[in-house]
């Protein structure tokens, strides 16, 4: 389920249904596992935590969006780099969070992140809800929430942030975007810089090591390093290109 290039889709109605996780043979669970392993081994910060993955998708013409997923961990990603494997891709969460002059902020991802160097906004992988419980709209903001004052240090809560466009990313993944209430420069610099001491003086790594605010399209392409894929398309909806 891949794509050739990422798509930002309005969104008027969302649906989700968990399924069963997909069918391995032995070969395929023991080189996804392999390569989990090398992965750790050069990285071995990574977790091989609990992810909501994608599994299908479908859209209609009134602008619903139907999403299948299922319970996996983080080595599932590596299904995608097996010949013949079922294929899984992400889901994901991300907040755009504007300062009082219209700038979005981005963070860089840290080297001990699965994407060290990338600039994306604050968000993240999306965890399963609970055994038993459903996936849907509420999950997804208090996530996105929790994901931004991880990163960033603001305590934006869940219910003051507004859902906004899906995207799809170059690899398949499936992102829920929402829009933070603005805050001013100062604040979000402050706030990510205290977060950051905060962790490292407690011996952990910041997901970002870097945070920018950026003003238009050209500025986001100015930004040393890769830029997640999804990012100029959002940033062009949100700067009214």
């Amino acid at each position: 389920m891949t794509s050739a290039q990422a798509e930002l889709w309005d969104v008027s109605r969302l649906r989700f249904e968990e399924a069963p996780p997909p069918a391995l043979t032995t070969g395929q669970r023991t080189a996804m596992d392999r390569r989990w392993a090398a992965a750790v081994r050069a990285n071995p910060t990574l977790f091989d935590g609990p992810v909501a993955a994608l599994t299908g998708l479908g859209r209609d013409d009134a602008g619903g969006l139907s999403v299948s997923w299922t319970r996996l961990t983080y080595r599932y990603r590596f299904l995608r780099e097996i010949p013949d494997a079922p294929s899984v891709s992400g889901l994901f969460v991300a907040v755009l969070q504007p300062d009082g002059d219209g700038r979005l902020l981005v963070g860089r991802m840290s080297p001990t992140t699965s994407a060290p160097g990338r600039w994306q906004p604050p968000g993240g992988t999306l965890e399963p809800p609970v055994a038993g419980a459903v996936l849907d709209l509420d999950v997804l903001r208090r996530h996105a929430a929790r994901e931004l004052a991880e990163e960033t240090g603001s305590d934006t809560p869940a219910d003051a942030l507004v859902p906004g466009p899906v995207v799809r990313d170059t690899r398949g993944g499936v992102g829920f975007l929402f829009t933070a209430p603005p805050r001013p420069a100062r604040e979000l610099r402050e706030r990510y810089a205290e977060s950051a001491s905060a962790e490292t003086a407690s011996g952990a790594n910041p997901e970002f090591d870097r945070v920018e605010l950026v003003g238009s399209r050209p500025e986001l392409r100015s930004l040393q390093g890769t830029v997640a894929s999804y990012l100029e398309l959002v940033a062009g909806r949100f700067f009214g290109a």
